[in-house]
This record gives C-alpha cells, sequence and structure tokens, in this order.
C-alpha cells in the first residue's frame, strides 16, 4: 500500500505528487482525508507518543548510577 499527496484540480481530477508505479488500466483506491481531519490526527498521534515517553521517562521510572553498569559499552563516546 502507498500513501502519495495529489491536488484536486477540479472535480474529476488530481495531480499526483509522485509517478505510479502501475501499468495503464490499473485499478486504485482513493481515500480522501481532508486537512483539518489530518491535523487532528496528528496531534492525536502526538499526544499519544507524548504520552509514551511520559510512561518510559516518568517519574516512577528508577534512575540508574553509573555504579550499576554491569559491562561496558566499548562503542560508547562521552
Amino acid at each position: 500500500m502507498q500513501f502519495i499527496e495529489a491536488q484536486v484540480l477540479d472535480a474529476l481530477h488530481l495531480k499526483l505528487s509522485q509517478r505510479l508505479a502501475l501499468s495503464p488500466g490499473s485499478k486504485v483506491f482513493i481515500t480522501i482525508t481532508p486537512p483539518e481531519e489530518l491535523a487532528a490526527e496528528h496531534e492525536a498521534q502526538a499526544a499519544l507518543s507524548a504520552q509514551g515517553l511520559a510512561g518510559a521517562y516518568g517519574d516512577q521510572e528508577p534512575e540508574y548510577s553509573p555504579a550499576s553498569i554491569t559491562k561496558l559499552n566499548p562503542e560508547f563516546q562521552q
């Protein structure tokens, strides 16, 4: 499945942002998502990401001191 942005030229024509790797006569299905819905979806995804980060790095997450390291990573650079 591909997601391709397109500009509406008129009620019957779209201008695609990139070429399709399909032969002439191929059928495609198009889902129309209004820009305001895209913005709302983006905000919802950003909020979910922030919630996940808060859970991973929140106040309940313990702090690890350098003394807790059992094996050094030789590729780590400070």
